[in-house]
């Protein structure tokens, strides 16, 4: 299993027999490589959304009619997408699950919000989400962005997931101590991986409260297109 940080929230998580691009946003991503797009999707099979806000989903449609593949998130929004756009999506809702190419996929609560620009302001966009992907042995809870929530004890319980991709840049989400408090309260991780963070000045620049808030854990902080092996 091979994941990479695309910058900010977003990651090339290959599993099973998937490669999947979850929140890709490259365009005006002031973190991601230039020259390095068509390395970053390439034999991509899905794109997971967790919500709409631009810095997660701004280019998910381009990406989704460049390679011809579905993306998968809360139904409100693909199915409208789908309708308006002519992309294929795998639309569902929180306590589902998806097979995507033999990885399975639950979606789960988030505690954030969730819209896309509109010629008017913010336009709804069903809700935001997390996930639980299990394959290859592992269990990766993806947090979306939220804030600490109590759905966390019980996903942790149900779910058990080894590995956690936490966005933890603070102000529009969680910070790095508010994640490690989390973790640590509700999981069991072997792995942490922050997110979410080092974009922008308003961000937390460093994951370090996170590592000392998480001893014997393995937090993980890969540079951009940085690809490791769990």
């Amino acid at each position: 299993m091979k994941l990479t940080w695309l910058g900010h929230a977003g990651f090339r998580l290959e599993i099973e027999d998937a490669v999947l691009l979850i929140d890709p946003w490259i365009s005006g991503n002031p973190t991601f490589p230039d020259g390095r797009r068509d390395e970053a999707i390439k034999d991509a099979t899905h794109i997971l959304l967790t919500h709409g806000h631009g810095d997660h989903s701004g280019d998910v449609l381009s990406i989704a009619k460049e390679l011809g593949i579905p993306v998968v998130g809360i139904f409100d929004l693909t199915s409208a997408w789908e309708k308006r756009e002519g992309i294929e999506v795998t639309g569902f809702n929180k306590g589902g699950t998806v097979d995507l190419g033999g990885a399975k996929v639950t979606m789960v609560n988030a505690t954030h919000s969730s819209s896309i620009e509109g010629s008017d302001g913010p336009v709804y966009a069903g809700h935001e989400s997390g996930y639980m992907i299990a394959g290859e042995g592992h269990v990766i809870y993806v947090s979306g962005d939220t804030d600490i929530m109590a759905d966390m004890e019980w996903m942790g319980e149900l779910h058990q997931p080894d590995i956690g991709i936490l966005c933890a840049g603070g102000h529009f989400t969680m910070d790095m101590k508010r994640a490690a408090w989390a973790a640590r309260k509700y999981f069991d991780f072997k792995t942490v991986i922050p997110c979410h963070y080092k974009t922008f000045p308003l961000l937390e620049q460093s994951a370090d409260a996170l590592v000392e808030g998480l001893p014997g854990v393995d937090v993980l902080t890969p540079e951009v297109m940085e690809t490791i092996t769990l």
